[in-house]
């Protein structure tokens, strides 16, 4: 397996454990077991638990906007279709990562 793969792989996996469990009760050692890699090989790829959070939450802000992205380019909607598609996608998204919000509003209070 290559450095790449196991370092999405490890991203994976902690995106299913954070938004399942919440930032406090998930652990590095959770996340080494569920990926099925050495808890060395997290360290080797993230410096910390936080690291990897941001790791996670940066990749869904990428991946939201590359969908967003797709919509705004499009030259075969009009104004109105691209605003409807955008908000209409915009809400999918944000919608299918709501565990992070319910698990992080969880965290901080």
């Amino acid at each position: 397996m290559s450095i790449d793969s196991t370092k999405d792989s490890i991203l994976r996996v902690a995106n299913q454990l954070f938004s399942r469990f919440g930032f406090h009760k998930t652990s590095m050692d959770e996340i080494a077991k569920v990926a099925r890699k050495a808890k060395g090989s997290l360290y080797y790829h993230f410096v910390s638990k936080e690291d990897l959070f941001r790791e996670v939450i940066l990749k869904e802000i990428t991946h939201l906007k590359s969908q967003l992205g797709i919509i705004t380019n499009s030259s075969d909607l009009d104004a109105s279709q691209k605003l409807r598609s955008y908000l209409v996608k915009r809400m999918e998204i944000l919608n299918s990562a709501a565990s992070y919000h319910e698990t992080l509003r969880a965290d901080f209070f």
